[in-house]
C-alpha cells in the first residue's frame, strides 16, 4: 500500500489568534480530537507515525558549504510564511484515503469548536528504505 506524509502547517487556519491565547477548553478539545483520530488510525493500521513539532520560534537553522564553520541562526524568521507544525505518515490503500485523512486533520476544532481549516500538504513517500540506516 502507498504511504503518504500529511504535513500540517503552523497556521491558525481561519482564526487570527494563536493557540496559546485560546480558552483552555478549546485547546483541550483540539488535542482530544487529534488523540481520537490517532487512536482510530492506529487501530486500522493506517497510522505509521505522528509527530508534533515545537513552535517555530524555538527553531535553529544550519547552513553549511561542507568546509567552513556552519552558520547557525536562531528563529523566528519573518520572511518565512509557512512553518511545519507536525506530520503524520499513513499507510493507506490509495491517495484518495490519504486525502480523506488530511481533510479530517484540517477540520481539527479551534475556538468554539469551529474547524480550523489548517492547510495540510499531502505527499507520497517515494520509498520505504530511503534514508534508513
Amino acid at each position: 500500500m502507498p504511504k503518504f506524509m500529511l504535513m500540517v502547517n503552523h497556521d491558525s487556519g481561519v482564526f487570527d489568534e494563536p493557540m496559546d491565547r485560546w480558552e483552555p477548553a478549546d485547546t483541550a478539545a483540539h488535542f482530544a480530537y487529534y488523540a481520537e483520530l490517532t487512536r482510530e488510525l492506529t487501530e486500522t493500521g493506517e497510522m505509521m507515525r505522528f509527530t508534533a513539532l515545537a513552535d517555530p520560534q524555538l527553531a535553529t537553522t544550519v547552513r553549511s558549504d561542507g568546509g567552513a564553520t556552519p552558520l547557525v541562526t536562531e528563529g523566528p524568521y519573518p520572511e518565512t510564511t509557512g512553518f511545519l507544525a507536525g506530520f503524520n505518515i499513513v499507510d493507506v490503500v490509495s491517495e484518495a484515503r490519504a486525502l480523506e485523512i488530511a481533510a479530517r486533520i484540517s477540520a481539527v476544532p479551534g475556538p468554539g469548536g469551529v474547524p480550523t481549516q489548517r492547510p495540510v500538504e499531502v505527499r507520497q513517500v517515494m520509498t520505504d528504505h530511503a534514508g534508513d540506516l
